[in-house]
């Protein structure tokens, strides 16, 4: 029965949420740098990548210390690894490494149930009925193709439903948050009692997406669908620009489509970096060497960190 099958369906999806919480805070922001690219993503297929010997970091040094700010993909495949040998550098020199937010607490139960609480609808809605039009159709249409049914995520708000999907589809293409760049320096960082600091609680990251309007919700579901249609294409150019540290088409890559999203922009992007950057600034004023290890989205192009940091007089050069 369709109750029988609804309530199963829940459940699977809250255990698997409880195996890998990690996944869900971490693709909150892979999100966004993969999945807003639509309009660029024909193009992308056909471009050259730029070879250089540049990789995602930048390094700002003072007489006293070296800050070195490292951009990371949140997931990477098996063999994406041994990194490059200016990051693998730039770990073994800082003596404090801080991420975007602190990966053990994902684990926590408050975790899921602030996901749940921020994800779920409460008895007596649901997501057809807050979708639009023609979210609901694309959504019909890709749960018909995935041979599922609808109700499986009927309490679901649309930014955990593509935050599933979108897992899902990136696993079936090899990719895994265990692999990201951050998740791999957390432990490093750990084993090696090197000091491991955060730039924001789980729970702001987890708000950022969980409290966006209904209008917010559908747009970010819409376009994760309809770029789940070419996500193998998208995912290969954009680590491709990343390990060659190419900052132009990575930047251009992940933002073109955000262009149509100013507020979402604003609120994952922007506002983030203006607070990170004088978090940044602390460090430059210290006498420890730091690594910072946030989401590559960050560090380029205008508004980004860097770009910020120039503009604040810092000379921050790229390895």
């Amino acid at each position: 029965p369709v109750s029988h099958r609804r309530r199963e369906g829940i459940g699977m999806l809250k255990q698997r949420f409880l195996k890998s919480i990690s996944k869900v805070v971490l693709f909150v922001f892979f999100l966004p740098a993969v999945f807003f690219a639509t309009s660029f993503c024909l193009q992308a297929k056909t471009t050259a990548v730029q070879q250089t010997s540049k990789s995602c970091l930048w390094t700002v040094a003072t007489p006293a210390n070296k800050i070195n700010l490292l951009g990371s993909l949140h997931l990477l495949k098996s063999d994406d690894y041994p990194l490059s040998a200016s990051i693998m550098q730039a770990y073994a020199e800082s003596q404090v490494l801080v991420f975007e937010t602190d990966i053990e607490a994902m684990q926590q139960p408050s975790v899921l149930m602030k996901i749940q609480q921020l994800g779920l609808y409460p008895q007596g809605q649901n997501l057809l009925q807050n979708l639009d039009a023609s979210t609901r159709k694309r959504f019909e249409k890709k749960m018909a193709d995935l041979d599922l049914p609808l109700d499986i995520y009927v309490r679901f708000k649309p930014w955990l439903v593509a935050t599933d999907l979108a897992a899902q589809e990136l696993k079936k293409l090899g990719f895994n948050p265990i692999y990201g760049v951050d998740i791999y320096f957390f432990n490093r960082a750990k084993a090696d009692s090197k000091q491991i600091g955060f730039l924001e609680p789980v729970e702001f990251q987890l708000d950022l997406l969980g409290n966006m309007d209904k209008h917010d919700q559908n747009n970010f579901l819409s376009q994760t669908l309809k770029d789940l249609e070419v996500v193998n294409e998208l995912s290969g150019d954009l680590v491709k620009f990343w390990k060659s540290g190419d900052a132009e088409k990575l930047h251009e890559l992940l933002y073109k489509s955000f262009r149509s999203f100013p507020g979402l922009y604003n609120r994952l992007l922007i506002q983030r970096n203006k607070k990170w950057v004088k978090e940044i600034e602390g460090a430059i004023r210290g006498n420890k060497n730091v690594l910072f290890v946030v989401g590559a989205g960050h560090l380029v192009g205008p508004e980004s960190v860097v770009d910020l940091l120039r503009k604040n007089g810092y000379r921050v050069k790229q390895q």
